[in-house]
């Protein structure tokens, strides 16, 4: 029998994909051939823009909660580890693919010209290569996030402890 709590956090995500299911079709589906001179600016950018900083600072929140509560319930803890998970590893690991897919990321970066907007604005050569390394750290992470999550519901890694 699934507890209460997991089911909730189950509702909570079909919630976030609910959310982000509609603010994609909305950017799609309404207004999106909206031709401003050589440009499309489609009508509901500003919604997925606002879903972005919404998910960032959700996940920020989420972060610095979750550090909170494992001091706390560390600070309790006597003995040895009670999940079999091994947490220092998990977070080497984590940190190593971070740092990895950041200095990927900046090799293609490396060597990018300035970028002048339509409307005249200029981003200089190194805000683009700062640009580009963070997309391509973000592509390898969501690559090797998505193949986790594959294995992990595929169940070719099983653990019992």
């Amino acid at each position: 029998m699934t507890s209460r709590k997991y089911m909730t956090s189950y509702y909570v995500l079909y919630a976030c994909f609910a959310v982000i299911i509609l603010c994609f079709a909305a950017f799609f589906g309404y207004g999106y051939d909206n031709p401003e001179g050589d440009y499309n600016a489609p009508v509901c950018t500003e919604v997925l823009m606002w879903l972005m900083y919404g998910l960032f600072a959700v996940t920020c929140i989420m972060a610095v909660w979750s550090v909170v509560r494992s001091v706390k319930i560390s600070m309790g803890a006597k003995g040895g580890d009670i999940s079999g998970v091994p947490g220092g590893k998990v977070n080497a690991v984590s940190f190593a693919i971070l740092v990895i897919s950041l200095v990927v990321g900046l090799c293609f970066g490396l060597g990018e010209t300035e970028f002048t907007a339509a409307d005249g604005t200029v981003t200089s050569a190194n805000m683009v290569t700062v640009t580009d390394m963070f997309m391509v750290s973000i592509y390898i992470m969501m690559l090797l996030t998505t193949l986790a999550v594959v294995i992990n519901m595929t169940g070719i890694v099983k653990k019992t402890k």
